[in-house]
């Protein structure tokens, strides 16, 4: 569980104050700046304020937290920090708000005047709606809800990708390579910047001394380049270090280019690689990775919840992944990078009621405190009816209405499997979900009949986290099957990006024949089988 109060700047609030945090991000050149938005999503900031970039219209530094009043009651979607530092902060409407140093146009206002009061950034993006800011050192880029890309800034190595190395003064949309492609991921090194598409694959621009582009030398380019290294994957996430990357496959697999000085790469040594390597190809599937360019640390999270550091920790180089004891890729740069920043905006889930989620959890299938059991292929799940009712809608009918269940002390069960019945039952004690993907369709059928919307949700996680070559069309079929949309759209994707693979597997040919026709004229209007 994420924990704020591991950030040493989050020790100057209260625990009343810290029981309000929802997400965070901690900031600037010695950690020294916070930005904090709360449960009834009121934006605070304090710290140390360097160039005007807590927002507050001052350069005033403060150890008491400031409300910024002009972000009242707009839910933060995305943020992200320069050197200076500058701020860009983009909300659910799709606005977007810039302040702080300026003394490149990062802010995209026009001007190299000090962001004092923060600004609403609309030069060139009218009517877009951006969901997602990356700042480098002195550059910016923005995503919208469109996949279209802007970058505006310092721009002495082509980090703006307008194919020049002036510097822009105002929001510029990316094109050349971009143009007619749709953009799904941005991230910024210090003067480098990547971009991840909808189709998998991944572009690079700006400075490449070391290689930060991955793509075969270390000349600069000045407008997007394909990684053609990675020709033949699909990527879902990359982050990017102070002079490095990582790439994370839709499998799960590992991949890391670029500067090397602090083994943040992985690879067992502190040489730079100016191609993407695989990494960690030992270890379980990989579900997250982590890297900032304030700093030269990595990290990783596996399937099963290890978190691996490698890189600078402490001022000590690890040049091989090294597994931790954290619980969460946040915690590592807490708690070993230099200066200690947030990778990302983070997300906290307070344990408020921790000792109430830990007695039901040990209650759970306990024949001493339970009055009912479901009996499911011939084993006993033992629970307890109030907490059924509290937590089910399902169970509260049954045990509110005539059904025959409500006079019974064993219920039979034979519409789904045991292991599937346990996970739900286990879910309505602990919130948590420990299944392979396969089984986790049985439980989505659960859901679905059971109309448990966010358990449907978590199953779709699991499945969308577990899918392989071989199991991809078996989880489509059930995504159509049980009318999970958005999980039907992810393994379709799937299945057409990795075309040749899929459809030689056995789940492949044992579909029907309505839905391997509509698969086939599906796949064929997104182009698929054209050469």
């Amino acid at each position: 569980m994420v924990d704020v109060s591991k950030w040493p700047l989050f020790s100057l609030l209260s625990s009343e104050e810290l029981a309000t945090v929802r997400q965070a991000c901690v900031f600037g050149t010695s950690a020294n700046e916070a930005i904090y938005i709360t449960h009834d999503n009121e934006v605070y900031v304090f710290g140390l304020n360097c160039s005007s970039c807590l927002g507050t219209g001052d350069s005033i530094s403060t150890v008491v937290p400031k409300k910024l009043d002009f972000l009242q009651q707009k839910k933060v979607v995305s943020l992200s920090y320069g050197s200076g530092p500058h701020i860009l902060l983009a909300t659910e409407d799709g606005l977007l708000f810039a302040w702080g140093h300026n003394s490149y146009s990062q802010l995209g206002n026009g001007n190299t005047n000090q962001g004092l009061p923060p600004t609403l950034v609309t030069a060139n993006l009218q009517y877009k709606k951006i969901k997602e800011v990356a700042c480098g050192s002195h550059h910016s880029m923005a995503l919208t809800q469109d996949g279209e890309v802007f970058a505006w800034g310092y721009n002495n190595c082509g980090q703006v990708g307008s194919g020049t190395t002036a510097n822009q003064p105002y929001p510029r949309r990316v094109l050349n390579s971009l143009q007619g492609k749709t953009t799904m991921g941005i991230t910024c090194g210090q003067t480098s910047s990547m971009a991840v598409l909808d189709n998998g694959e991944v572009y690079g621009w700006g400075y490449n001394g070391n290689g930060q582009l991955g793509i075969g030398n270390n000349g600069n380019q000045h407008t997007p380049c394909r990684l053609s290294a990675l020709q033949g994957l699909c990527v879902q996430q990359v982050v990017s270090g102070y002079s490095h990357c990582l790439a994370l496959t839709d499998e799960g697999l590992l991949y890391a280019w670029g500067a090397n000085t602090y083994g943040q790469l992985g690879t067992g040594n502190k040489s730079n690689h100016l191609s993407p390597v695989q990494i960690m190809a030992d270890k379980e599937r990989i579900v997250e990775v982590a890297a900032c360019h304030s700093t030269y640390t990595s990290a990783a999270k596996t399937r099963g919840g290890q978190v691996y550091i490698w890189g600078q920790c402490r001022g000590q180089s690890i040049v091989l992944p090294y597994l931790t004891h954290f619980t969460n890729t946040d915690d590592v740069f807490a708690c070993c990078a230099s200066p200690p920043v947030m990778w990302r905006l983070m997300s906290m889930e307070h344990d408020d009621f921790l000792t109430v989620s830990v007695a039901l959890k040990n209650e759970f299938d306990s024949p001493e405190t339970s009055d009912l059991k479901f009996s499911v292929d011939g084993q006993y799940i033992h629970v307890h009816k109030a907490v059924l009712k509290i937590r089910c809608e399902h169970f509260r009918s049954m045990f509110r209405s005539q059904w025959s269940e409500d006079q019974q002390d064993v219920i039979e069960i034979g519409q789904f499997s045991y292991p599937v019945y346990r996970a739900f039952l286990q879910f309505l004690y602990t919130d948590a979900i420990d299944l392979p993907p396969e089984d986790a369709i049985g439980l989505l059928d659960l859901a679905t009949s059971y109309c448990e919307n966010r358990l449907k949700r978590l199953c779709q996680h699991i499945i969308k986290r577990g899918i392989t070559i071989e199991n991809a069309f078996t989880l489509l079929s059930a995504a159509i099957r049980y009318d999970a949309e958005d999980l039907e759209e992810f393994c379709f994707r799937f299945c057409v990006n990795h075309l040749t693979q899929v459809t030689q597997t056995e789940a492949f040919w044992l579909i029907d024949g309505t839905m391997l026709k509509e698969f086939i004229s599906r796949a064929g209007r997104c182009g698929a089988f054209k050469n």
